[in-house]
């Protein structure tokens, strides 16, 4: 076993929209010892896994502006890399709201990629709508809305830099159940045995990040043993895992609907090991697509 996880060929995906700062996320790879390659056609990348080195990584940028780019064909081969037992796939997407984008956009005068004869606001909202697939599925998302470049940096390095260049960095996830189980997660908890907001009126359009919620949450007489359980298994296990040479470990919460108890357990496991001295960032899955389908006028 130990022998088949040493010849595993590391794969890191970059994506997302154009501006989002893909480009410099690969830039930071490539200085971390990543074979780094741009604007790669989906086509050429399985005849990449013939290197004669797969002790080193790959870090390889795929965009809308591929001639051969599909969000189905992107998703079809994610999904035949991780049947490979040789690959060790990620997916990391770079996002970015659209009001920074267009003034990136704007501050240099260039035209949209996937919108040349439109709007670089058309342009944002075609290629986001088109990426939203695959940023379902990314493994890594980055929000670059509020970095600059040398945080930007940081934030690549804290998740890909080699084994023993940083300490371990621990993303706590909440989900939906009813979309299914998001793929490339570590350790997953249920939380669908604990009492559901959605039934209090008052409570059912917030969800866990609201105080109201998260005290009705807590207030479940089995939550504090789940809690106090789950804390001390993740303060026990990911020194053991840094040891193993882990570089990240990825932490989720479900419920049925991703919206109120798995959201306010994550909140509250993120806060813990935060102040337990763990690097740890937080994602709530259900949120970012919601916060997505909501149009402006």
């Amino acid at each position: 076993m130990a022998e088949r996880l040493t010849a595993q060929q590391r794969i890191v995906l970059v994506t997302g929209p154009s501006g989002a700062g893909r480009s410099t996320a690969i830039h930071v790879l490539e200085d971390l010892g990543f074979e780094a390659i741009d604007n790669l056609p989906m086509g050429l990348l399985m005849r990449l896994l013939d290197s004669p080195d797969p002790s080193q990584p790959m870090a390889l940028g795929i965009d809308a502006r591929n001639r051969d780019f599909s969000t189905m064909g992107f998703i079809e081969l994610a999904a035949k890399l991780n049947r490979m037992e040789h690959v060790d796939l990620s997916i990391l997407y770079l996002d970015c709201n659209d009001e920074i984008l267009l003034r990136r956009f704007s501050e240099t005068r260039r035209r949209h990629p996937v919108a040349a004869d439109a709007s670089p606001a058309t342009g944002i909202r075609r290629e986001k709508d088109q990426l939203q697939p695959i940023r379902e599925i990314a493994d890594t998302l980055i929000d670059t809305s509020a970095l600059n470049i040398h945080q930007l940096r940081d934030e690549v390095e804290r998740w890909f830099a080699p084994k023993g260049g940083r300490h371990l960095a621990v993303s706590v996830e909440s989900f939906s159940y009813k979309r299914g189980m998001p793929r490339g997660l570590d350790m997953v908890f249920d939380c669908r045995f604990l009492a559901n907001p959605y039934w209090r009126p008052e409570l059912r359009e917030a969800d866990g990040r609201n105080p109201d919620v998260a005290s009705y949450v807590q207030s479940d007489m089995n939550y504090t043993a789940f809690f106090d359980r789950v804390v001390d298994l993740l303060t026990e296990l990911l020194p053991a895992f840094q040891a193993e040479g882990k570089a990240h470990l990825s932490v989720a919460f479900g419920c049925t609907g991703g919206q109120h108890r798995s959201v306010a357990v994550a909140e509250a496991v993120a806060k813990a090991l935060a102040e337990g001295g763990q690097q740890v960032a937080i994602r709530h899955r259900e949120m970012e697509r919601r916060a997505l389908n909501v149009r402006p006028d």
